[in-house]
């Protein structure tokens, strides 16, 4: 069932999607997403963004920054 916005939300605590007729706290979702089959993916999501962030050398505080400043 979409929303009037067409916007959904991933909740973390509950594992479910939400629309904004069922939104819980805003510190318990993810989103929002334009469709319900994002939104079902947002914790895969999560975790690539995690997994791009912790191997990027210009975010990585283990790793010499892109030209080698060793920050």
């Amino acid at each position: 069932m979409a929303d009037s916005d067409g916007e959904y939300w991933f909740n973390v605590k509950l594992h479910r999607v939400e629309t904004t007729e069922d939104l819980s706290p805003s510190k318990d979702r993810l989103g929002p997403y334009a469709t319900r089959a994002e939104a079902e993916r947002a914790l895969e999501k999560a975790a690539q963004r995690n997994e791009d962030w912790d191997s990027d050398p210009d975010w990585n505080d283990d790793a010499p920054a892109a030209g080698g400043d060793p920050r």
